[in-house]
């Protein structure tokens, strides 16, 4: 409420500072005429070199952003797919930064050339048809070719062959407000069917327990993807559109309430490897340095040191879904496919949980009292 009242009183004085200013225009109507308002040559060409100055601005600011900033791009790309997709994006960068650099520099220096000078009248063309051509016709040229290019490369991400598909292995990615899931197709590479309609307690997904296909399904909370193998993601939104991205790996799909989409890859670096990679471990260096010095003031007011950052692959949500979307992520691990395995034969089938959880619970049957007559055995007693 506080808020409200700070932005109506912010708003009120607005509005009374624009109606003084209109006021005080109105005072000077019939006053003596004075032509400072209007640009003198003077001003022209203070504006002109101002011009030249933005624009070394423009190319001191870019190159150092690449020096300051450049350590926070991705790096090695942990797909196989990834060097492509790296190369489409230098491409696409590189021309941008070449024609960026050359289109300002002509704006700028037009703009002081062909400043306004006192009695110089402008020399206008109504039309330039070469000019003209000249200006479309080489976007058009460079455009089609990246298009090309990035269909190409595209196509050769999603496509996925017959013997892949027999070989692959089978992943549901299951998207909600504010987590994910991961369920494990079995031997039989097919995931079972599932509903919203189906969610019910320990059945978070809404597998549909009867379909056969399912019986061999697994849910995980943690991702693991063993290197060198095809994976298939099958991606379901239980609320919101969610995106499920995986930078390290180059790959993004969107999670679609009442869909299922679909991206596939092939790891090629497991998190071992990776964490050993140069520029990781200077990246993660450089985090724990920061946390160090954040942990001396966090510690200094009575909390608790921040623990030190080691790396993880990760799977975010790349669409801003709600009020805790910055915190939906799920680590992901790619293992030796031994290790793999090991890990996935490990973990309970979702059939099985849902017995042992639904099972009747078990009855200690009382062992049946004997009634005993007193009489006789104080009559042995005595005996």
């Amino acid at each position: 409420m506080t808020s409200f009242l700070v932005f109506i009183i912010l708003v009120l004085v607005g509005i009374a500072v624009w109606q003084l200013t209109k006021i005080f225009d109105l005072t000077q109507i019939g006053g003596s005429s004075s032509s400072d308002e209007i640009a003198n040559d003077k001003d022209n060409s203070v504006n002109g070199y101002l011009m030249f100055a933005f624009v070394g601005f423009i190319y001191v600011f870019t190159i150092y952003s690449l020096y300051a900033w450049g350590d926070l791009v991705l790096g090695t790309p942990a797909s196989e797919h990834g060097p492509d997709y790296d190369n489409l994006m230098f491409i696409s960068l590189a021309i941008i930064f070449f024609v960026q650099t050359i289109t300002q520099f002509l704006l700028h220096y037009f703009a002081f050339k062909y400043r306004g000078k006192e009695g110089q009248k402008a020399l206008y063309f109504a039309d330039n048809n070469k000019l003209e051509a000249v200006w479309t016709i080489i976007p058009v040229i460079v455009l089609a070719g990246l298009i090309m290019y990035g269909l190409f490369t595209w196509n050769n991400i999603m496509f996925v062959d017959e013997e892949d598909k027999q070989d692959a292995i089978v992943i549901e990615l299951y998207a909600k407000q504010f987590g994910w899931e991961a369920r494990y197709a079995g031997d039989d590479k097919t995931l079972g069917k599932a509903n919203v309609r189906l969610i019910e307690g320990i059945n978070t997904l809404g597998v549909d327990l009867a379909d056969p296909a399912a019986q061999d399904d697994k849910v995980v909370t943690e991702l693991h993807l063993p290197v060198g193998k095809k994976v298939i993601f099958k991606m379901r939104s239980q609320d919101v559109l969610h995106s499920a991205y995986m930078p390290h790996f180059r790959a993004q799909m969107n999670c679609v309430p009442g869909m299922v989409t679909q991206f596939s890859f092939t790891p090629t670096v497991t998190t071992a490897d990776m964490r050993s990679d140069a520029a990781i471990m200077a990246k993660v260096d450089k985090i724990n340095k920061i946390r160090t010095e954040n942990s001396k003031k966090i510690v200094a007011e009575g909390g608790t040191a921040l623990d030190p950052y080691t790396f993880d692959y990760l799977l975010l949500c790349n669409k801003i879904c709600g009020a805790s979307h910055y915190n939906m992520q799920m680590k992901i691990v790619v293992d030796t496919p031994e290790d793999f395995k090991a890990w996935l034969a490990e973990k309970p089938t979702l059939a099985q949980q849902w017995k042992d959880a639904n099972a009747p619970a078990s009855v200690e049957v009382a062992a049946p009292v004997v009634a005993v007559d007193s009489s006789k055995v104080v009559a042995q007693v005595i005996k």
